[in-house]
């Protein structure tokens, strides 16, 4: 960003909130004054049904935007946790609009990442719908480890995955049994191994296959 656009994007940002792991962000059917980016650490993106069953939605990284249904339609239609101590920028929800009419760069920026999360969901209906439960896991790794790859978390095939093995059954509509034993398939072919917050993947390409997706390319994300 130009030295303009650096000073725009502090006056739109109110300031810094630290949480502490588990802590809520947003609460599904909440109506927050503020919206968030990630800086430091991880989160979870979740709903739950009226029976009590939850649907994990997405990971949250750094640089994801937070809350953005909020201030479109009114109020979340999922709950955000912090999944490990985070920090996160604090933007002023009102201020929003402006903001879009006044900067159609960074407006557009939003828009690219809603863009993205509505490409992403349509993959994970997919994958929950059509994909075998190998396939499934196979995957959600693949995702995760290019993504912590393009934001620089990947070091030696290994990058940090704080989330517990529900997380990810939860978000495949998998059962914590048939999760655990398929990622004890990968790990016995040698592809993947996820164990004490740490996720390794020895064949990226490999695990693609499995998942039935094409050789995947890291792309540049735009700043916001």
């Amino acid at each position: 960003m130009s030295a303009e656009e650096v000073k725009v994007m502090q006056r739109f940002k109110v300031g810094e909130l630290v949480v502490d792991a588990g802590a809520p962000i947003l609460m599904q059917g909440s109506n927050s004054p503020q919206l968030f980016t990630a800086l430091h650490g991880m989160g979870l993106r979740y709903k739950y049904l009226e029976n009590g069953e939850r649907q994990v939605v997405n990971l949250i990284f750094p640089g994801d935007f937070i809350g953005l249904q909020a201030a479109v339609m009114g109020e979340m239609g999922h709950s955000v946790e912090a999944t490990t101590k985070m920090t996160l920028c604090v933007f002023d929800r009102s201020a929003i609009w402006n903001f879009f009419k006044d900067n159609p760069e960074r407006a557009f920026a939003v828009t690219w990442l809603a863009a993205i999360e509505e490409h992403f969901l349509g993959d994970a209906l997919t994958t929950i719908g059509r994909r075998t439960a190998i396939q499934s896991v196979a995957w959600a790794l693949s995702k995760v480890y290019l993504r912590g790859d393009s934001l620089g978390l990947v070091r030696n095939g290994q990058m940090p995955l704080p989330y517990r093995q529900q997380d990810l059954a939860d978000a495949l509509g998998l059962s914590l049994v048939h999760t655990n034993k398929t990622l004890a398939a990968l790990r016995l072919r040698q592809l993947a191994h996820w164990s004490d917050g740490m996720l390794s993947i020895a064949d990226i390409d490999a695990l693609a296959e499995i998942a039935v997706l094409e050789k995947m390319k890291v792309s540049q994300r735009p700043v916001i």
